[in-house]
């Protein structure tokens, strides 16, 4: 049987994404080599019982990426980007501010950052979750039961993490409960990958939840105080205080563990590299293989980092209300003050820095070269104040949904009973016989339901409820 080979690529405008993604099957052996583009990247190795269900592999790993806007292209055909580099600190004062554009005060400690196209979204340790545009204006709040400790995306939806061992989906108008961990995990972060949950809490445990919210495994790491969990379709990389240790998804098997300088407080991934922000006042960068590759020096322990393009940059925010910029070659460019605490979680997004702080602040940084220069000048601009809206505006957690007679356009599934478990089917014609992942705090045996939209998992086996939820007479 001839290899057969599909080379895609994904590059953005602006700065954005510039990566590639090859697959190639041999018989029953699969590859799979991601990078950047221009790069050689790195490589993963596969072997299968059958030729077919290394094709069927190799099929879904290709679907899940142009999901996520890969395109098949020709090898060569663009050229590796130049990395722009900024203009370095020569200045250490940490009377030097950052060059804030605008503070959301969001009335609490705040751990959970995400920032997309469209909007920038915070959660606190009082429950709320907060949805900003670019220029700092509320557009959505939810009140949650408990303190919110992450804020993670998986394609078209965005989840958090709580202290009540719930994870919420808020990709609706009011959350949902998507996933439901046991009383006595103390959630420390999460990451979702196609509707699979990791989760890693404070005795160094890291477990993997299906779609159906049951464990597919669960792992005691060589650490305790895990908080750095990420996900992707070849891997979970678990961050403790003992280090990073790198299990397969499927099985849980132990790939690989280094030991990092200091516990871990937080962790980054991009395609192929994770980072490891440590109580030793760095930030440690590993391949995907557990090869270490470049270590990011700050003065006090990291509480966060974030990096840029693969590693085109890296960031951190220390103990001391520092927040730092590091180039490819782990050359610091510049340190400066946030002025309102600590980054306990950060995120680049073109050409800005945005952290939430342990004074309960939603910053958001001009990391451009010109603001930058001219921060370490003494030269900032006057960022603009923006206060939390009344908590009483908050969607919360409901059972109630609204209630129709007639399906429309929509699609019908059906809650049952299977053992002692709630499930949830597609009843509407034309659909593969699976379940459907669906909020559980909306499940009711013999319940019908209308959606907007099924999604089928990239994974396959299951399909995925999205937009909005009305219940059916």
């Amino acid at each position: 049987m001839a290899e057969e080979k599909t080379y895609l690529e994904l590059s953005q405008e602006g700065g954005g994404a510039h990566k590639f993604y090859e697959v190639i099957v041999d018989g029953c052996e699969l590859k799979v080599r991601y990078g950047r583009i221009g790069d050689k990247g790195q490589a993963q190795l596969k072997t299968f019982p059958t030729a077919e269900k290394a094709q069927a592999e190799a099929a879904k790993k290709l679907k899940s990426k142009t999901k996520k806007g890969y395109a098949e292209a020709v090898m060569g055909g663009r050229a590796k980007r130049a990395v722009t580099r900024r203009a370095t600190t020569s200045k250490k004062s940490k009377s030097n501010q950052s060059p804030i554009l605008w503070r959301f005060a969001t009335g609490a400690s705040t751990f959970g950052i995400f920032v997309d196209e469209a909007s920038v979204w915070a959660g606190t340790q009082a429950g709320r979750a907060f949805r900003l545009d670019h220029d700092g204006q509320v557009r959505n709040q939810f009140k949650l039961p408990d303190g919110v400790k992450c804020i993670v995306a998986d394609d078209d939806w965005l989840y958090a993490g709580c202290d009540d061992g719930n994870v919420y989906d808020l990709s609706s108008k009011s959350p949902m409960v998507a996933y439901q961990i046991k009383d006595d995990v103390d959630i420390y972060w999460i990451d979702i990958n196609d509707g699979v949950l990791g989760v890693a809490d404070a005795n160094g445990n890291v477990t993997i939840v299906n779609h159906e919210d049951e464990s597919q495994w669960s792992k005691k790491s060589q650490g305790d105080r895990g908080w750095m969990v990420r996900c992707d379709e070849i891997g979970v990389w678990h961050g403790h205080s003992a280090g990073v240790t790198m299990y397969d998804w499927e099985d849980g098997e132990e790939i690989w563990h280094e030991k990092t300088s200091g516990s871990v407080l937080f962790g980054w991934q991009e395609e192929s590299t994770v980072y490891a922000a440590t109580s030793n006042d760095v930030v440690q960068q590993f391949n995907k293989k557990g090869e270490k590759g470049k270590t990011y020096r700050c003065d006090d322990t990291v509480y966060s980092c974030a990096a840029a393009e693969d590693g085109k940059y890296v960031f951190a925010g220390d103990s001391s209300s520092s927040i730092y910029c590091f180039g490819e070659d782990g050359e610091r460019l510049w340190k400066l003050a946030t002025g309102c605490g600590s980054a306990l979680s950060m995120q680049y997004f073109r050409d800005r820095l945005y952290v939430v702080t342990s004074d309960g602040i939603l910053a958001c940084v001009d990391a451009s070269s010109a603001a930058i220069q001219a921060a370490q000048e003494g030269k900032v601009p006057k960022a603009k104040s923006i206060k939390a809206p009344a908590e009483a505006e908050a969607a919360r957690v409901t059972d109630a949904v609204q209630t129709v007679s007639d399906a429309g356009e929509g699609i019908i599934v059906e809650c049952y009973k299977e053992g002692s478990k709630l499930r949830v089917r597609v009843i509407t014609e034309g659909y593969e016989g699976w379940n459907v992942q669906f909020p559980k705090n909306l499940r009711e045996e013999g319940a019908r339901y209308v959606v907007n939209e099924l999604r089928e998992s990239s994974r396959g086996g299951f399909y995925r409820a999205y937009g909005e939820i009305q219940k059916l007479e």
